[in-house]
């Protein structure tokens, strides 16, 4: 026991260059995919970042531990200890820099427009995104939330005069431009330059713009492991290694020579010099002009449930019908879709409708809102279908009989009879489960629309100073929005006692 003790008490007393050292925890999104971070059909991780990752780890001695996030998330895993640096793509900003202090830069991109070239003759450069198209209709334009091509589509230059769609996933962004779902997206170049590499229907329209840093974000607390991270970059800058990594995926240009640059110069540079930023957007929160957008993107919220809870309701009533009352062979195949819609995800039923559907059948290409009307109706008719079976169960079989005796078909007395007793009877569970509804509508950020959550998701991107300000007023939009239907469930539900 004794010389155990000791044992522990040398190993302790080891400086730390003696001991193993932990694995670096490094913050990145798999799924947004080539040339960043992607799997191959193996299921090994590749990618110029993850060479990047790999390259680092054996300057600084360490094993990297990737710890996988969604994107626009990283940098709160930092301050929740979750990971120590996000290597992932990562453009220099100012609000993130005073929060997340960033190495040196690995990387200098540039914003690339990227269009379908059977659109080529009608966008033929940046300033005929603001054109509209011949039915008068704006140009609708996809870029990656919380990105630089976001910031600056967002900007006066552009923002009024385009549809701006905005999304989490840049390889469904370029899928929906390669389809013609979208007329455009604006992607940092490597990605631009991969996508357009793969697709034989797409191409970068006018030159790239606003050229910016892919930066490491670390804690602010860890001077010392970025001056290791700065002496590592600057050294696979100075020995070509990074030239060889980026020359690999076909992403190295007359650009990255300014790497060099930055070896020698104090970090980070003045934001007006480093990044162009539109006037409008430096210098202080516009509370009123957020605000505003917020309630915009809750009428949205509401506009989604008042249109698709009516549909639910209604194909709900009727498969219930048909699994009550209808033929024996009916029963099976609606119990099937009841089950079927249950036991699977919204999201990915909205994935169907909006992006495989219109693969299965060409001619229906529903918009995003169409589609979310659709997929929030569908997914809940499931649900208001065992409301409203448990209700017509709930009828006693004497109240049928004695419509039929009366003279009356069957149809007429499920319609004035049995029907208005059971709708009765569930009105209480309909009204939750449209609450329920009410909250679900934040996954249709997913096809394309701003509702409440995505617009929340949208504005604290650009303002991380004020994460729980955001956060407090997003969720009491909700309550104001939903409490009055918790009221009225409550005061149905005494009176249908």
């Amino acid at each position: 026991m004794r010389y155990l003790f000791a044992a522990a008490l040398l190993l302790v007393c080891l400086p730390a260059s003696a001991q193993e050292k932990k694995p670096l925890r490094w913050g990145a999104d798999p799924t947004g995919g080539a040339p960043y971070v992607y799997r191959d059909s193996a299921g090994k991780y590749l990618g110029f970042e993850v060479e990047l990752a790999d390259y680092l780890a054996s300057k600084l001695g360490r094993k990297f531990e990737m710890v996988t996030g969604d994107w626009d998330k990283l940098p709160e895993l930092l301050g929740n200890q979750g990971i120590d640096i996000v290597l992932n793509g990562y453009e220099l900003t100012e609000d993130l820099e005073k929060k997340y202090p960033s190495t040196i830069p690995y990387y200098i991109y540039r914003l690339a427009l990227v269009i379908n070239k059977d659109d080529a003759e009608r966008i033929i450069g940046w300033t005929d995104l603001t054109r509209k198209k011949s039915d008068e209709e704006k140009n609708a334009v996809g870029v990656l939330g919380g990105s630089s091509a976001h910031a600056y589509m967002k900007s006066k230059r552009f923002g009024s005069g385009i549809d701006l769609k905005i999304n989490p996933d840049v390889a469904t962004v370029i899928g929906r431009v390669e389809k013609k779902r979208l007329d455009a997206t604006v992607q940092d170049t490597p990605a631009a330059q991969y996508y357009v590499k793969q697709s034989p229907s797409l191409m970068i329209a006018d030159e790239p713009r606003k050229p910016g840093y892919y930066v490491i974000l670390t804690r602010s607390q860890d001077a010392e492991l970025r001056d290791q991270l700065n002496s590592a970059i600057r050294a696979g800058i100075q020995d070509g290694s990074f030239e060889a990594i980026y020359r690999k995926y076909a992403i190295w240009n007359t650009d990255q020579e300014r790497l060099r640059y930055w070896t020698e110069q104090p970090w980070p540079p003045p934001f007006e010099d480093a990044i162009e930023t539109e006037e409008d957007d430096k210098g202080k929160v516009n509370w009123p002009r957020m605000f505003g957008e917020l309630l915009r993107a809750a009428a949205m919220t509401i506009f989604l449930s008042l249109t698709s809870f009516p549909l639910a309701m209604l194909i709900g009533l009727l498969v219930a019908l048909g699994r009550v009352y209808g033929p024996r062979g009916l029963a099976v195949p609606l119990g099937v879709y009841v089950e079927f819609l249950r036991g699977t995800p919204l999201l990915l039923q909205l994935y169907f409708v909006f992006y495989l559907l219109p693969d299965v059948i060409p001619w229906l290409s529903l918009s995003p809102l169409q589609a979310g009307i659709l997929g929030l109706a569908i997914n809940y008719s499931a649900y208001e279908s065992e409301n409203y079976r448990a209700g017509l169960l709930a009828i006693p079989r004497g109240q049928m009989e004695a419509a039929l005796a009366l003279g009356m078909s069957p149809l007429t007395a499920i319609r004035t009879v049995i029907v208005p007793q059971a709708v009765r009877l569930v009105i209480p569970p309909v009204t939750n489960d449209f609450i329920a509804l009410f909250k679900d509508t934040s996954v249709c950020s997913v096809i394309l629309i701003t509702e409440l959550t995505r617009k929340y998701n949208e504005l604290y991107n650009f303002n991380r100073g004020y994460i729980a300000e955001l956060a407090f007023v997003t969720a009491g939009l909700y309550l104001i929005m939903s409490y009055p239907m918790a009221l009225l469930a409550k005061w149905l539900e005494k009176r249908t006692k």
